[in-house]
């Protein structure tokens, strides 16, 4: 794949995202991907190496917070090989009212069209604080 075609992937990753298709979304993983979500060992929260399952089962509960989804806004994305750097915005509606906003930033690595693994970081304390 080109570095456009990796990038084009991971639009389209983030489009299943905002059209609430997760499992769409999840599809686009390998079978064996691991997505790393900074945090440190002792902090509340979701945090460390997560296997696609693993992801699975936490995307499930954080997206049923959601009243209709969750949109996710690609800013700004560079490329070079098999590598794509990503920062991402969200906004999303809770049931409860409230509103989820978070910036992000992604380190992909993409192996046979499939995204391989993920290093995501954001803003913990504000998650931590938000759903705790």
């Amino acid at each position: 794949m080109t570095t456009a075609d990796n990038k084009q992937l991971i639009v389209n990753f983030f489009e299943r995202f905002s059209a609430n298709d997760i499992a769409g979304g999840l599809a686009m993983l390998a079978d064996d991907a691991t997505w790393w979500i900074a945090g440190k060992p002792d902090a509340p929260g979701v945090h460390g190496l997560l296997t696609k399952l693993q992801l699975t089962e936490l995307f499930d509960g954080m997206f049923s917070l959601f009243e209709a989804g969750m949109r996710m806004t690609v800013r700004n994305m560079i490329a070079e090989a098999d590598k794509v750097a990503v920062e991402v915005e969200s906004h999303g509606p809770l049931k409860d009212g409230r509103v989820y906003q978070n910036e992000y930033h992604l380190a992909v690595t993409i192996r046979e069209g499939k995204i391989a693994a993920v290093r995501e970081y954001f803003d913990t304390l504000y998650v931590a604080t938000l759903f705790h």
